[in-house]
C-alpha cells in the first residue's frame, strides 16, 4: 500500500494500524477517482474503526468473476466481492462491485492459494490508475489487488442481530 499504514509506530507502539497518510491525501486522489470509488474511499465511516461501517475486520465470502464485453471495450469484465460482517462491529455486510476489470492480483498466500484461503480484511486503498482505479484489500494474510474502470459498494442487511445493543 502506496499510504495506508498496516505496521505504523506511534511513540514506542508498534503495529499500529493507520489511514492517516491516506486520510491526508485523500481529497486530491478523490479528485482523480472514478465517481464510484471516490463515493467508498470518501465515505465518512470508511476509516472509523470505531463504526459500523468500517471495512476492517469483514471476511470476504464470496468472489464472482464475471466474463465477456462489458460495452466499454476497456475491460474484460465484471467482478463481485461479497464481505461477511463481523457480528461484533457489523451491522450490515458489504457487496463491491467492479466494472471492466482489466486485471486481479492475488498476493502473499503461498501456492497453491485462492481468495477462500484470505482470513479478514486488515485495511484497504483506492487509489487513481490511468484505467481507472486500483483497489488494494489487505488481508490476514495476503493481498487482492483489483484494477476496474470503477466500484460501486453496498452495505446491506446481514442475519447479525447488533451485540453492541444487547
Amino acid at each position: 500500500m502506496k499510504y495506508v499504514e498496516l505496521d505504523a509506530r506511534i511513540g514506542e507502539l508498534t503495529g499500529v494500524l493507520s489511514a492517516r497518510r491516506y486520510l491526508g491525501a485523500l481529497p486530491r486522489l478523490a479528485a482523480e477517482l472514478p465517481p464510484g470509488a471516490a463515493a467508498f474511499a470518501t465515505d465518512p465511516g470508511h476509516y472509523d474503526f470505531t463504526g459500523q461501517r468500517c471495512v476492517k475486520d469483514l471476511t470476504l465470502s464470496r468472489f464472482d468473476l464475471g466474463h465477456g464485453d462489458t460495452g466499454t471495450g476497456t475491460g474484460t469484465g465484471t467482478l463481485e466481492l461479497g464481505f461477511r460482517h463481523n457480528c461484533w462491529k457489523h451491522e450490515e455486510d458489504l457487496v463491491i462491485r467492479y466494472r471492466a476489470v482489466t486485471d486481479i492480483r492475488l498476493d502473499g498466500l503461498g501456492e497453491p492459494s485462492s481468495w477462500e484461503d484470505l482470513g479478514p480484511l486488515v485495511l484497504d486503498e483506492i487509489l487513481p490508475h490511468g484505467q481507472g482505479c486500483t483497489h488494494e484489500l489487505a488481508f490476514r494474510p495476503g493481498r487482492l489487488t483489483v484494477t476496474a474502470a470503477d466500484l460501486t459498494a453496498e452495505w446491506i442487511a446481514s442475519d447479525c442481530p447488533d451485540a453492541r445493543r444487547g
